[in-house]
């Protein structure tokens, strides 16, 4: 396996984790997009560049979800 591969890997691993994690709290939401952003740096750095664009797109839903969360009353 290459560094490229690991790097890959990490990050599609770290997105699963964040995702089934996202209902504990808003900062689980924030490292889902941090993590959407590593795939899609992975994507282009691969050339697979609709994967790329896809999470890409991933990272600012995520980060427009963390902001609406982070600002939004705790529920009691």
């Amino acid at each position: 396996m290459d560094r490229l591969t690991v790097f890959g890997l990490f990050a599609v691993t770290a997105m699963l984790v964040f995702y089934a994690l996202e209902g504990r709290s808003h900062w689980f939401t924030l490292a889902f997009a941090f993590a959407c952003a590593l795939g899609s740096t992975y994507g282009f750095l691969q050339g697979a560049w609709p994967f790329g664009l896809v999470e890409g797109v991933w990272t600012f839903v995520a980060l427009d979800k963390w902001r609406r969360l982070s600002r939004s009353p705790p529920a009691a």
